[in-house]
Protein backbone atom coordinates (compact mmCIF):
# COMPACT_ATOMS: atom_id res chain seq x y z
CA UNK A 1 0.00 0.00 0.00
CA UNK A 2 2.80 2.27 0.85
CA UNK A 3 4.51 2.01 -2.71
CA UNK A 4 1.16 2.28 -4.22
CA UNK A 5 1.24 5.94 -1.99
CA UNK A 6 4.58 6.57 -3.43
CA UNK A 7 3.94 6.29 -6.88
CA UNK A 8 0.70 8.33 -7.38
CA UNK A 9 2.76 11.26 -5.47
CA UNK A 10 5.25 10.78 -7.77
CA UNK A 11 3.09 10.56 -10.62
CA UNK A 12 1.26 13.46 -9.20
CA UNK A 13 4.64 15.34 -8.67
CA UNK A 14 5.30 15.10 -12.40
CA UNK A 15 2.27 16.13 -13.69
CA UNK A 16 2.63 19.37 -11.66
CA UNK A 17 6.33 20.42 -13.42
CA UNK A 18 4.84 19.15 -16.59
CA UNK A 19 1.82 22.08 -16.39
CA UNK A 20 4.15 24.65 -14.85
CA UNK A 21 6.45 23.77 -17.73
CA UNK A 22 3.92 24.13 -20.34
CA UNK A 23 2.72 27.35 -18.81
CA UNK A 24 6.36 28.76 -19.33
CA UNK A 25 6.10 27.96 -23.12
CA UNK A 26 4.36 29.49 -25.68
CA UNK A 27 0.58 29.10 -26.13
CA UNK A 28 0.24 25.60 -28.04
CA UNK A 29 2.82 24.05 -27.33
CA UNK A 30 3.62 21.14 -24.59
CA UNK A 31 7.21 19.75 -24.39
CA UNK A 32 8.14 20.65 -28.09
CA UNK A 33 8.70 24.31 -28.02
CA UNK A 34 11.45 25.92 -26.44
CA UNK A 35 9.79 29.60 -23.83
CA UNK A 36 9.88 32.42 -25.85
CA UNK A 37 13.70 34.48 -26.35
CA UNK A 38 13.67 37.16 -23.82
CA UNK A 39 13.16 40.42 -24.67
CA UNK A 40 14.57 43.21 -26.59
CA UNK A 41 17.07 44.43 -24.00
CA UNK A 42 17.10 47.38 -22.08
CA UNK A 43 19.60 49.25 -20.22
CA UNK A 44 18.59 49.32 -17.29
CA UNK A 45 18.64 45.57 -16.82
CA UNK A 46 22.21 44.29 -15.61
CA UNK A 47 24.80 44.94 -17.09
CA UNK A 48 26.95 41.68 -15.99
CA UNK A 49 23.98 39.62 -17.11
CA UNK A 50 23.90 41.37 -20.69
CA UNK A 51 27.69 41.14 -20.99
CA UNK A 52 27.88 37.99 -23.56
CA UNK A 53 28.22 37.56 -27.53
CA UNK A 54 26.34 39.56 -30.04
CA UNK A 55 25.38 38.74 -33.84
CA UNK A 56 24.00 41.13 -36.36
CA UNK A 57 21.91 40.70 -39.28
CA UNK A 58 20.83 43.70 -40.95
CA UNK A 59 18.61 41.94 -43.94
CA UNK A 60 15.03 41.13 -43.67
CA UNK A 61 15.93 37.35 -45.09
CA UNK A 62 15.35 35.22 -42.29
CA UNK A 63 16.94 32.54 -43.40
CA UNK A 64 20.19 31.12 -41.23
CA UNK A 65 22.48 30.12 -43.71
CA UNK A 66 24.50 27.42 -42.38
CA UNK A 67 27.77 29.25 -41.99
CA UNK A 68 26.17 32.10 -39.61
CA UNK A 69 24.24 29.33 -37.87
CA UNK A 70 28.23 27.96 -37.42
CA UNK A 71 29.18 31.47 -36.13
CA UNK A 72 26.37 31.25 -33.45
CA UNK A 73 26.58 27.62 -32.28
CA UNK A 74 30.75 27.50 -31.98
CA UNK A 75 30.35 30.98 -30.00
CA UNK A 76 27.70 29.04 -27.97
CA UNK A 77 30.13 26.48 -27.28
CA UNK A 78 33.21 28.68 -26.77
CA UNK A 79 31.70 31.15 -24.03
CA UNK A 80 29.09 28.61 -22.34
CA UNK A 81 28.38 31.00 -19.35
CA UNK A 82 27.60 33.81 -21.63
CA UNK A 83 24.75 34.66 -23.17
CA UNK A 84 24.93 34.85 -27.03
CA UNK A 85 22.75 36.94 -28.74
CA UNK A 86 21.76 36.87 -32.43
CA UNK A 87 19.84 40.30 -33.31
CA UNK A 88 17.87 39.92 -36.93
CA UNK A 89 16.39 42.63 -38.35
CA UNK A 90 12.97 40.06 -40.02
CA UNK A 91 12.34 38.77 -36.85
CA UNK A 92 8.82 40.15 -35.36
CA UNK A 93 6.87 38.84 -32.33
CA UNK A 94 4.06 36.95 -34.94
CA UNK A 95 6.80 35.09 -36.95
CA UNK A 96 8.96 33.90 -34.45
CA UNK A 97 6.61 30.56 -33.44
CA UNK A 98 6.27 29.97 -37.47
CA UNK A 99 10.45 29.89 -38.10
CA UNK A 100 11.12 28.30 -35.01
CA UNK A 101 9.08 25.23 -36.33
CA UNK A 102 9.73 25.68 -40.31
CA UNK A 103 13.58 26.86 -40.51
CA UNK A 104 16.12 23.76 -39.28
CA UNK A 105 18.51 26.56 -38.35
CA UNK A 106 16.40 28.91 -36.21
CA UNK A 107 15.17 25.27 -34.44
CA UNK A 108 18.78 24.29 -33.35
CA UNK A 109 20.19 27.42 -32.23
CA UNK A 110 16.78 28.00 -30.10
CA UNK A 111 17.60 24.83 -28.81
CA UNK A 112 21.14 26.35 -27.52
CA UNK A 113 20.43 26.88 -23.21
CA UNK A 114 22.37 30.29 -23.96
CA UNK A 115 21.69 31.44 -27.84
CA UNK A 116 18.55 34.22 -28.80
CA UNK A 117 17.63 35.34 -31.29
CA UNK A 118 16.04 38.55 -31.19
CA UNK A 119 14.26 41.05 -33.17
CA UNK A 120 16.68 44.36 -33.92
CA UNK A 121 14.61 47.64 -34.06
CA UNK A 122 17.10 49.99 -34.72
CA UNK A 123 15.25 53.05 -33.72
CA UNK A 124 15.48 51.23 -29.77
CA UNK A 125 18.96 50.58 -30.83
CA UNK A 126 19.84 54.04 -31.72
CA UNK A 127 18.19 55.25 -29.26
CA UNK A 128 20.45 57.94 -26.74
CA UNK A 129 23.85 57.60 -29.11
CA UNK A 130 24.61 59.80 -31.68
CA UNK A 131 23.44 57.23 -34.32
CA UNK A 132 19.96 58.56 -33.95
CA UNK A 133 19.95 61.52 -35.57
CA UNK A 134 22.16 59.98 -38.46
CA UNK A 135 19.41 57.54 -38.66
CA UNK A 136 16.90 59.72 -38.92
CA UNK A 137 18.47 61.81 -41.81
CA UNK A 138 19.59 58.99 -43.73
CA UNK A 139 17.87 58.22 -47.00
CA UNK A 140 18.61 54.15 -47.02
CA UNK A 141 17.60 53.89 -50.76
CA UNK A 142 20.39 56.06 -51.63
CA UNK A 143 22.60 54.09 -49.59
CA UNK A 144 25.00 52.06 -51.93
CA UNK A 145 26.19 50.30 -49.18
CA UNK A 146 23.01 50.55 -46.49
CA UNK A 147 23.06 47.00 -45.45
CA UNK A 148 26.98 47.32 -44.06
CA UNK A 149 26.70 50.87 -42.55
CA UNK A 150 23.69 49.51 -40.95
CA UNK A 151 25.58 46.88 -39.66
CA UNK A 152 28.59 49.07 -38.84
CA UNK A 153 26.39 51.31 -36.71
CA UNK A 154 24.62 48.44 -35.01
CA UNK A 155 27.23 46.57 -33.45
CA UNK A 156 28.73 50.14 -32.11
CA UNK A 157 25.57 50.83 -30.70
CA UNK A 158 25.10 47.49 -29.36
CA UNK A 159 28.52 46.67 -27.44
CA UNK A 160 28.38 50.16 -26.40
CA UNK A 161 25.25 50.06 -24.44
CA UNK A 162 25.76 46.49 -23.61
CA UNK A 163 28.95 45.88 -23.40
CA UNK A 164 30.59 42.17 -24.69
CA UNK A 165 31.84 41.05 -27.84
CA UNK A 166 31.00 41.46 -31.47
CA UNK A 167 31.53 38.77 -34.15
CA UNK A 168 30.39 38.58 -37.95
CA UNK A 169 28.27 35.75 -38.88
CA UNK A 170 31.03 34.03 -41.00
CA UNK A 171 33.39 34.09 -37.60
CA UNK A 172 33.88 30.54 -36.12
CA UNK A 173 35.04 30.40 -32.65
CA UNK A 174 37.69 28.21 -31.47
CA UNK A 175 38.73 29.25 -28.13
CA UNK A 176 37.37 31.57 -25.79
CA UNK A 177 39.06 35.19 -25.88
CA UNK A 178 40.01 36.18 -22.34
CA UNK A 179 40.34 40.49 -22.99
CA UNK A 180 37.88 42.51 -22.56
CA UNK A 181 38.85 45.93 -24.48
CA UNK A 182 39.95 45.21 -28.04
CA UNK A 183 40.53 45.41 -31.43
CA UNK A 184 41.76 43.41 -33.44
CA UNK A 185 44.28 43.57 -36.82
CA UNK A 186 43.96 42.93 -39.97
CA UNK A 187 47.59 43.82 -41.07
CA UNK A 188 49.79 46.05 -40.11
CA UNK A 189 48.45 49.29 -38.44
CA UNK A 190 45.19 48.27 -40.24
CA UNK A 191 41.80 47.45 -37.74
CA UNK A 192 39.14 45.03 -38.69
CA UNK A 193 35.48 45.49 -37.42
CA UNK A 194 34.64 41.90 -37.89
CA UNK A 195 35.22 41.14 -33.76
CA UNK A 196 35.65 43.92 -31.14
CA UNK A 197 35.07 43.89 -27.74
CA UNK A 198 34.26 46.57 -24.99
CA UNK A 199 33.13 47.01 -21.76
CA UNK A 200 29.35 48.81 -20.60
CA UNK A 201 29.80 52.18 -21.79
CA UNK A 202 33.51 52.57 -23.26
CA UNK A 203 34.67 55.72 -24.42
CA UNK A 204 36.29 54.18 -27.40
CA UNK A 205 32.96 53.39 -28.93
CA UNK A 206 31.25 56.72 -28.24
CA UNK A 207 34.04 58.29 -30.06
CA UNK A 208 33.49 56.09 -32.87
CA UNK A 209 29.90 56.62 -32.89
CA UNK A 210 30.36 60.35 -32.93
CA UNK A 211 32.87 60.12 -36.11
CA UNK A 212 30.79 57.64 -37.48
CA UNK A 213 27.98 60.75 -38.01
CA UNK A 214 30.83 63.74 -38.33
CA UNK A 215 32.84 62.03 -41.04
CA UNK A 216 30.12 59.90 -43.09
CA UNK A 217 31.04 58.61 -46.40
CA UNK A 218 28.59 55.80 -46.85
CA UNK A 219 29.57 55.11 -50.61
CA UNK A 220 33.05 54.88 -49.49
CA UNK A 221 33.17 51.01 -49.02
CA UNK A 222 34.79 50.62 -45.45
CA UNK A 223 34.85 54.25 -43.90
CA UNK A 224 32.21 53.17 -41.62
CA UNK A 225 33.51 49.91 -40.43
CA UNK A 226 37.54 48.79 -40.29
CA UNK A 227 38.53 52.74 -41.65
CA UNK A 228 36.28 53.86 -38.62
CA UNK A 229 38.16 51.63 -35.99
CA UNK A 230 41.51 52.70 -37.63
CA UNK A 231 40.95 56.13 -37.68
CA UNK A 232 40.30 56.14 -33.71
CA UNK A 233 42.81 54.13 -33.04
CA UNK A 234 45.42 55.85 -34.47
CA UNK A 235 44.07 59.14 -32.39
CA UNK A 236 44.54 57.45 -29.13
CA UNK A 237 48.11 56.00 -30.22
CA UNK A 238 51.25 55.93 -32.74
CA UNK A 239 50.57 52.58 -33.74
CA UNK A 240 53.74 50.43 -34.89
CA UNK A 241 54.19 47.59 -36.73
CA UNK A 242 53.63 43.94 -35.12
CA UNK A 243 56.60 42.02 -33.60
CA UNK A 244 56.48 38.02 -33.81
CA UNK A 245 53.02 37.37 -32.78
CA UNK A 246 52.95 40.04 -30.07
CA UNK A 247 49.98 42.43 -29.30
CA UNK A 248 50.16 45.96 -28.74
CA UNK A 249 48.64 47.93 -26.26
CA UNK A 250 46.93 51.52 -27.12
CA UNK A 251 45.46 53.23 -23.21
CA UNK A 252 44.77 50.26 -22.08
CA UNK A 253 42.61 48.74 -25.61
CA UNK A 254 44.85 45.85 -26.93
CA UNK A 255 45.30 45.84 -30.55
CA UNK A 256 45.51 42.38 -31.38
CA UNK A 257 47.92 40.85 -33.99
CA UNK A 258 46.17 39.56 -37.63
CA UNK A 259 46.60 35.71 -36.36
CA UNK A 260 44.09 36.15 -33.60
CA UNK A 261 40.93 36.84 -36.09
CA UNK A 262 42.68 36.38 -39.62
CA UNK A 263 45.41 33.91 -39.78
CA UNK A 264 44.27 33.59 -43.79
CA UNK A 265 44.42 36.87 -44.77
CA UNK A 266 41.40 38.15 -47.65
CA UNK A 267 43.33 37.72 -50.90
CA UNK A 268 43.59 34.01 -50.02
CA UNK A 269 39.88 33.20 -48.30
CA UNK A 270 39.70 30.12 -50.65
CA UNK A 271 42.13 28.39 -48.78
CA UNK A 272 39.53 27.47 -46.40
CA UNK A 273 38.00 25.42 -49.14
CA UNK A 274 40.71 23.13 -50.04
CA UNK A 275 41.77 19.97 -48.54
CA UNK A 276 45.37 20.89 -46.48
CA UNK A 277 47.86 18.00 -46.34
CA UNK A 278 48.30 18.84 -42.68
CA UNK A 279 45.72 20.41 -40.99
CA UNK A 280 46.83 23.37 -39.42
CA UNK A 281 46.24 24.31 -35.53
CA UNK A 282 45.56 28.01 -35.59
CA UNK A 283 47.42 28.17 -31.69
CA UNK A 284 48.11 31.43 -31.84
CA UNK A 285 44.24 32.27 -33.32
CA UNK A 286 40.88 32.90 -30.95
CA UNK A 287 38.16 32.76 -33.68
CA UNK A 288 38.46 32.35 -37.84
CA UNK A 289 37.02 34.91 -40.04
CA UNK A 290 36.15 33.32 -43.38
CA UNK A 291 35.67 36.26 -45.75
CA UNK A 292 32.59 35.60 -46.53
CA UNK A 293 32.07 38.37 -48.62
CA UNK A 294 34.65 37.42 -50.66
CA UNK A 295 33.05 34.17 -51.35
CA UNK A 296 31.26 35.41 -54.24
CA UNK A 297 31.12 32.14 -55.91
CA UNK A 298 28.95 31.09 -53.19
CA UNK A 299 31.28 28.23 -52.17
CA UNK A 300 29.47 25.57 -50.01
CA UNK A 301 30.21 23.33 -47.52
CA UNK A 302 30.36 19.83 -48.66
CA UNK A 303 29.86 16.83 -46.03
CA UNK A 304 32.89 14.05 -47.30
CA UNK A 305 35.07 16.63 -49.08
CA UNK A 306 37.66 16.95 -45.84
CA UNK A 307 38.35 20.58 -47.02
CA UNK A 308 39.18 22.71 -43.80
CA UNK A 309 35.82 24.60 -43.66
CA UNK A 310 33.81 20.80 -43.60
CA UNK A 311 36.62 20.11 -40.44
CA UNK A 312 36.20 23.32 -38.92
CA UNK A 313 32.26 22.75 -39.08
CA UNK A 314 32.71 19.47 -37.58
CA UNK A 315 35.07 20.21 -34.76
CA UNK A 316 33.58 24.08 -33.64
CA UNK A 317 29.46 23.66 -34.99
CA UNK A 318 29.18 19.59 -34.83
CA UNK A 319 25.38 20.32 -34.75
CA UNK A 320 25.00 22.68 -37.45
CA UNK A 321 27.21 20.22 -39.45
CA UNK A 322 25.06 17.46 -38.47
CA UNK A 323 21.35 19.27 -39.56
CA UNK A 324 22.72 21.59 -42.26
CA UNK A 325 25.50 19.78 -44.18
CA UNK A 326 24.83 16.08 -43.14
CA UNK A 327 21.06 16.79 -43.09
CA UNK A 328 18.38 17.37 -45.99
CA UNK A 329 19.76 20.48 -46.62
CA UNK A 330 23.46 19.91 -46.53
CA UNK A 331 25.68 21.55 -49.15
CA UNK A 332 23.89 24.68 -49.06
CA UNK A 333 26.62 28.03 -49.39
Amino acid sequence: MLTRVKIGLALTFLFVLAFVYKRSLSPGCLFSCKPSPEPFLVEEDDVSQNSGIIFVETTDDLRIPPLASCSVESAARAYPDRPVRFFIKGIKNNTWRDLNSTSAAFALLSAMENVFLLPLPMETVFQDTPLLPWYHKVNPARERYWLHVSADASRLALVWKYGGIYMDTDVISIRPISLENFVAAEGSQVSGNAVFGFSHHHGFLWDCMEDFVRNYRGHIWGHQGPSLLTRRLKALCNLTNFHNVEDINCQNISFLHPQRFYPIPYPAWRRYFQVWKTSPNFNHSYSLHLWNYMNQEHKPVVAGSNTLVENLFKTHCPTTYKVLIQGPEGSVP
